[in-house]
Protein backbone atom coordinates (compact mmCIF):
# COMPACT_ATOMS: atom_id res chain seq x y z
CA UNK A 1 0.00 0.00 0.00
CA UNK A 2 1.27 3.73 -1.21
CA UNK A 3 0.09 6.56 -0.50
CA UNK A 4 -3.43 5.58 1.56
CA UNK A 5 -5.69 8.56 2.07
CA UNK A 6 -8.30 9.10 4.33
CA UNK A 7 -11.89 10.20 3.95
CA UNK A 8 -10.69 13.85 3.57
CA UNK A 9 -8.11 12.82 1.65
CA UNK A 10 -5.25 13.91 3.84
CA UNK A 11 -2.40 11.25 4.44
CA UNK A 12 -2.78 8.52 6.48
CA UNK A 13 -0.27 8.08 8.85
CA UNK A 14 2.75 5.82 7.65
CA UNK A 15 0.87 6.06 4.71
CA UNK A 16 3.10 3.61 2.45
CA UNK A 17 3.24 -0.28 4.06
CA UNK A 18 3.15 -3.87 2.87
CA UNK A 19 0.10 -5.85 3.14
CA UNK A 20 -1.38 -8.83 2.50
CA UNK A 21 -4.70 -9.72 1.85
CA UNK A 22 -7.15 -13.00 1.58
CA UNK A 23 -10.24 -12.18 0.00
CA UNK A 24 -13.59 -13.09 -1.85
CA UNK A 25 -16.28 -11.19 -4.02
CA UNK A 26 -19.51 -10.25 -2.98
CA UNK A 27 -22.52 -8.38 -3.75
CA UNK A 28 -23.56 -6.29 -0.94
CA UNK A 29 -27.24 -5.81 -0.34
CA UNK A 30 -28.35 -2.62 -2.88
CA UNK A 31 -26.39 -5.00 -5.53
CA UNK A 32 -22.90 -3.52 -5.37
CA UNK A 33 -19.97 -5.50 -6.08
CA UNK A 34 -17.04 -5.20 -3.28
CA UNK A 35 -14.92 -7.79 -1.34
CA UNK A 36 -15.01 -9.05 2.08
CA UNK A 37 -11.54 -10.01 3.33
CA UNK A 38 -11.35 -12.78 5.47
CA UNK A 39 -7.66 -11.41 6.49
CA UNK A 40 -5.69 -8.50 6.19
CA UNK A 41 -1.81 -8.64 7.16
CA UNK A 42 -0.11 -5.57 7.68
CA UNK A 43 3.03 -4.34 9.27
CA UNK A 44 1.00 -0.96 10.36
CA UNK A 45 0.33 -1.44 13.69
CA UNK A 46 -1.41 1.68 14.33
CA UNK A 47 -4.40 0.75 11.10
CA UNK A 48 -4.28 -2.80 12.30
CA UNK A 49 -5.67 -1.70 15.99
CA UNK A 50 -8.02 1.19 14.02
CA UNK A 51 -9.51 -0.85 11.70
CA UNK A 52 -10.10 -3.66 13.93
CA UNK A 53 -11.91 -1.53 16.74
CA UNK A 54 -13.41 0.96 14.16
CA UNK A 55 -14.86 -1.38 11.37
CA UNK A 56 -14.27 -5.01 12.65
CA UNK A 57 -11.63 -5.06 9.57
CA UNK A 58 -10.08 -8.02 10.04
CA UNK A 59 -6.66 -6.79 9.89
CA UNK A 60 -3.74 -8.81 12.05
CA UNK A 61 -0.07 -7.71 12.70
CA UNK A 62 2.28 -9.66 10.75
CA UNK A 63 6.11 -9.47 8.81
CA UNK A 64 5.69 -8.52 5.86
CA UNK A 65 8.95 -8.83 3.14
CA UNK A 66 9.22 -8.28 -0.91
CA UNK A 67 12.24 -8.16 -2.32
CA UNK A 68 13.49 -8.82 -6.00
CA UNK A 69 15.94 -10.74 -7.47
CA UNK A 70 18.58 -10.67 -9.81
CA UNK A 71 18.25 -12.21 -12.95
CA UNK A 72 20.48 -14.93 -13.38
CA UNK A 73 21.98 -13.29 -16.43
CA UNK A 74 23.00 -10.26 -14.42
CA UNK A 75 20.13 -8.43 -16.45
CA UNK A 76 19.31 -6.75 -13.02
CA UNK A 77 15.69 -6.76 -11.32
CA UNK A 78 13.55 -6.60 -14.64
CA UNK A 79 14.39 -9.90 -15.53
CA UNK A 80 14.58 -11.43 -11.75
CA UNK A 81 12.17 -12.80 -9.63
CA UNK A 82 9.98 -11.23 -6.96
CA UNK A 83 9.60 -13.44 -3.79
CA UNK A 84 7.29 -12.14 -0.78
CA UNK A 85 7.10 -13.78 2.38
CA UNK A 86 4.61 -13.14 5.45
CA UNK A 87 4.07 -14.41 8.66
CA UNK A 88 1.83 -13.69 10.93
CA UNK A 89 2.40 -12.45 14.21
CA UNK A 90 2.39 -15.52 16.48
CA UNK A 91 2.94 -17.71 13.10
CA UNK A 92 -0.57 -18.60 12.87
CA UNK A 93 -0.56 -17.86 8.97
CA UNK A 94 2.55 -18.04 6.49
CA UNK A 95 3.13 -17.63 3.02
CA UNK A 96 5.89 -17.34 0.68
CA UNK A 97 4.98 -16.66 -3.26
CA UNK A 98 7.96 -16.42 -5.71
CA UNK A 99 6.98 -15.23 -9.63
CA UNK A 100 8.68 -13.85 -12.54
CA UNK A 101 6.96 -10.45 -14.02
CA UNK A 102 6.30 -10.57 -17.29
CA UNK A 103 5.45 -8.11 -20.22
CA UNK A 104 2.31 -6.00 -19.58
CA UNK A 105 -1.36 -7.10 -20.49
CA UNK A 106 -4.39 -5.81 -22.22
CA UNK A 107 -6.21 -6.96 -19.43
CA UNK A 108 -9.71 -9.55 -19.79
CA UNK A 109 -13.08 -8.90 -18.65
CA UNK A 110 -12.43 -11.50 -16.03
CA UNK A 111 -9.09 -9.44 -14.82
CA UNK A 112 -10.92 -6.28 -14.84
CA UNK A 113 -13.50 -7.77 -12.72
CA UNK A 114 -10.97 -9.32 -10.25
CA UNK A 115 -9.12 -6.24 -9.60
CA UNK A 116 -11.72 -3.60 -10.13
CA UNK A 117 -13.79 -3.44 -6.67
CA UNK A 118 -14.58 -0.28 -5.23
CA UNK A 119 -15.97 -0.83 -2.12
CA UNK A 120 -15.16 -3.19 0.82
CA UNK A 121 -17.86 -4.72 3.55
CA UNK A 122 -17.21 -6.31 7.01
CA UNK A 123 -19.77 -6.43 9.92
CA UNK A 124 -18.80 -4.72 13.01
CA UNK A 125 -21.22 -4.36 16.31
CA UNK A 126 -24.43 -6.19 14.42
CA UNK A 127 -24.02 -4.29 10.95
CA UNK A 128 -23.28 -4.73 7.42
CA UNK A 129 -20.61 -1.48 6.64
CA UNK A 130 -19.48 -0.72 3.13
CA UNK A 131 -16.35 1.79 2.87
CA UNK A 132 -15.98 3.08 -0.61
CA UNK A 133 -12.30 2.44 -2.39
CA UNK A 134 -10.60 4.66 -5.46
CA UNK A 135 -8.23 3.78 -7.22
CA UNK A 136 -6.70 3.82 -10.58
CA UNK A 137 -7.02 0.53 -13.14
CA UNK A 138 -4.19 -1.81 -11.94
CA UNK A 139 -1.57 -2.36 -14.67
CA UNK A 140 -1.35 -5.87 -15.20
CA UNK A 141 1.88 -8.14 -16.38
CA UNK A 142 1.72 -11.75 -16.76
CA UNK A 143 3.62 -14.31 -14.60
CA UNK A 144 5.70 -17.01 -15.22
CA UNK A 145 7.79 -19.45 -12.99
CA UNK A 146 5.13 -19.07 -10.09
CA UNK A 147 6.21 -21.04 -6.77
CA UNK A 148 3.29 -20.51 -4.10
CA UNK A 149 3.34 -22.18 -0.51
CA UNK A 150 0.74 -21.25 2.11
CA UNK A 151 -1.25 -21.91 5.05
CA UNK A 152 -3.41 -18.69 5.01
CA UNK A 153 -6.36 -20.38 3.56
CA UNK A 154 -6.43 -22.87 5.75
CA UNK A 155 -5.73 -20.90 9.00
CA UNK A 156 -9.23 -18.83 8.05
CA UNK A 157 -10.73 -22.10 7.90
CA UNK A 158 -11.15 -22.27 4.35
CA UNK A 159 -10.18 -25.57 2.12
CA UNK A 160 -7.13 -25.48 0.33
CA UNK A 161 -7.66 -24.16 -3.42
CA UNK A 162 -8.22 -27.36 -5.87
CA UNK A 163 -6.78 -25.42 -8.81
CA UNK A 164 -3.48 -23.26 -9.54
CA UNK A 165 -3.76 -19.84 -8.17
CA UNK A 166 -4.19 -16.86 -10.90
CA UNK A 167 -1.21 -14.38 -10.47
CA UNK A 168 -0.84 -11.37 -12.08
CA UNK A 169 1.82 -8.76 -11.23
CA UNK A 170 1.29 -5.07 -11.06
CA UNK A 171 3.37 -2.42 -10.50
CA UNK A 172 0.89 -0.46 -8.23
CA UNK A 173 -1.12 2.32 -8.68
CA UNK A 174 -0.64 5.40 -7.41
CA UNK A 175 -3.22 6.95 -5.19
CA UNK A 176 -5.78 4.83 -3.04
CA UNK A 177 -8.54 6.69 -1.20
CA UNK A 178 -10.67 5.74 1.34
CA UNK A 179 -13.51 7.01 1.80
CA UNK A 180 -16.53 6.83 4.78
CA UNK A 181 -17.31 4.02 6.15
CA UNK A 182 -21.79 3.44 6.35
CA UNK A 183 -24.15 1.30 6.85
CA UNK A 184 -24.69 -0.75 3.58
CA UNK A 185 -27.87 -1.74 4.34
Amino acid sequence: MAKVRTAGRLPFPGETFPETNLRTYVRGPRGRDGLWFFSLDTTHLLLTVAANALLGAPYRPARLEAAETEARDGTGPAGGRMVYRGRRAGGRATYRLALRPGPALVPSDLEIWLTSRWRAYTRHLGLLWETPVEHEPWPLRSTTDVRVVQDVTAAAGLHQPANPPLVHFSDGVRRVRLGVTRPAG
